[in-house]
Parts: structure tokens; C-alpha cells; sequence
């Protein structure tokens, strides 16, 4: 991507954050899947560690190489015109280096923005806020060195994790994370698994960031959302499920009755192929 292409971008996704609505962002895995989203009239899309690793024939949790990670997230910024920001887990590496590299190449690769989670993919336990806090601190020093000012959402799993012993210790360290997190460098928080309309609102309120959280059947409506001063909804791996649900309904229902008539779709060969030409 053209860097003054890509800078313009950057600084459209960051406007995307100032609060005055909900950017409602989905979460594509490969090219098609990006391209549907872009007809669809969305602002910007995300990628899904999930649906990408899923879609290569892999488990989630940085079971995917970084490689073939980095190709999927390169295909799809390269499908569409719209800002990408990549969920890239917990960056991919050991160290604070191996985040600055791989965040140099998602921005290499046309991406705007990044998912940097708390949890460590091997043990799936929380990292020290200290480590987490570097983690950003090295991905925004890396940003800054590519001269394009990625949007970073910073994830704190407090709540999918379900640290602590009471509500008030899980909400407590949630504060605690998320201050952290922004003097690192994050601009966004994201607290995914939670979807309490009460505690979302109590950390609207005790944060002056911008807050993420994850599309959900027991979420709020996005006009609530709003008023609650949430700044994205984003979709995680939910379409990517979706998408493959139906393949599965649709395939046992050829398997156990033999008819075809379910297979009838409004989406036609021919609009595909007209879309994927687009340049």
C-alpha cells in the first residue's frame, strides 16, 4: 500500500474512535469475506484471529504461523479499500521485540490498527500487567517508527478469564489494566466477555479512552451502546461461526434428505464475480 494512502487511512480509523457513535465493526477471515463486508457500506473491518487460523486449517490461540497470519491479513488489505485493523492475539512472540517486528510487518502489509490481548496463548493465563503494559509500549514505538499512527486496542481479559474472587476485584483490576495499557500507548479498550450493560456503563464512566467491546446476544442495542459512551462493537469470530453454521446446516441437510431445494440463495455466483473484480 502507497504509505500516504495508508496514512490517510490511519488518521480516518482514529476518527472513527472520538465517541460521538458506535463504529460497528466486523470481523472478516480472508479476502471474500472482506470484500462482502466493504459492499455492505461498513466505515472499516477487522480480522478475526479465529476465523483467519479456522480458515487455514488451524486452532486459534497463535496456532497459526506468523507467516501465514501475516499473508492472510495482507490479502485481505489488499482486497478492500476500507481501513483494516488485525487482530494479531497476543502478538505473536516471547518477547517485546518480537511484537515491534511483527507489528512493523501487519503495518507493512497495509493494516491500520491492531487487537494486542493480555493472555498468554501457551497457558492461556493472564500476563503481568507490567509485560502486557510493554507489549504496547513496543508495538506503539513501532508504529511510531513506520510513521503510520495505528489505532491499537488494547484487550484486558479480566473478564473472560474471570480473574479474581468477586465482581468488585474483577472490575478493580480492569480499571487497573486499562489505565496501564493507555500511558503504554493504546488508544482503545477491550474488555471482550463482558456484555453487563451496568459495569459497561461503570467503565464508561471511570475511563477517558475509548472502549471496545464484543458483539453478543445479551448486549445491549447499539443505540444503548451509545449512550453509554462505548466507542466500537466488533464482531470477534461470531460471522466467521455464522458462515461456517450454515455450511454445516446446509451440508447435513443435502446429507440426510437428499433434496437440494435448501441450496437456493439471493447471493449469486455472478454478484461474486462481479465484486471480486472490483479493484
Amino acid at each position: 500500500m502507497i504509505q500516504s494512502i495508508q496514512i490517510f487511512q490511519a488518521q480516518s480509523f482514529r476518527q472513527l474512535h472520538d465517541r460521538s457513535n458506535v463504529l460497528l465493526l466486523p470481523n472478516a477471515w480472508d479476502a471474500a469475506s472482506a470484500k462482502v463486508l466493504e459492499n455492505l457500506n461498513f466505515a472499516a473491518i477487522a480480522t478475526t484471529s479465529g476465523g483467519v487460523a479456522w480458515s487455514m486449517g488451524y486452532a486459534d490461540g497463535e496456532k497459526i504461523p506468523w507467516e501465514e497470519m501475516l499473508a492472510a491479513i495482507g490479502r485481505i488489505t489488499r482486497a478492500v479499500k476500507i481501513p483494516v485493523t488485525a487482530d494479531i492475539e497476543g502478538g505473536f512472540g516471547q518477547t517485546t521485540e518480537d511484537v515491534a517486528r511483527h507489528v512493523g510487518q501487519v503495518i507493512q502489509v497495509g493494516a491500520v490498527g491492531i487487537n494486542l490481548e493480555d493472555t498468554m496463548p501457551a497457558t492461556g493465563q493472564l500476563r503481568d500487567p507490567v509485560d502486557a503494559a510493554n507489549r504496547i509500549d513496543a508495538a506503539r514505538q513501532a508504529a511510531s517508527k513506520s510513521g503510520v499512527s495505528i489505532v491499537i486496542n488494547a484487550r484486558v481479559d479480566t473478564y473472560a478469564r474471570q480473574f479474581g474472587s468477586s465482581d468488585a476485584e474483577r472490575f478493580a483490576e480492569t480499571i487497573r489494566r486499562a489505565q496501564s495499557y493507555l500511558a503504554a500507548g493504546a488508544d482503545c479498550i477491550f474488555p471482550i466477555g463482558l456484555h453487563d450493560g451496568q459495569i459497561l456503563r461503570q467503565l464508561a464512566a471511570r475511563l477517558d479512552a475509548p472502549i471496545n467491546v464484543a458483539a453478543h446476544p445479551d448486549l445491549p442495542p447499539l443505540n444503548e451502546l451509545k449512550q453509554m459512551g462505548i466507542a466500537r462493537v466488533s464482531t470477534a469470530t461470531r460471522l466467521a461461526i455464522l458462515a461456517l453454521e450454515a455450511l454445516q446446516h446446509s451440508a447435513l441437510e443435502l446429507r440426510d434428505t437428499g433434496r437440494f431445494g435448501h441450496l437456493q440463495t439471493t447471493l449469486a455466483h455472478s454478484d461474486l464475480q462481479k465484486l471480486m473484480k472490483t479493484p
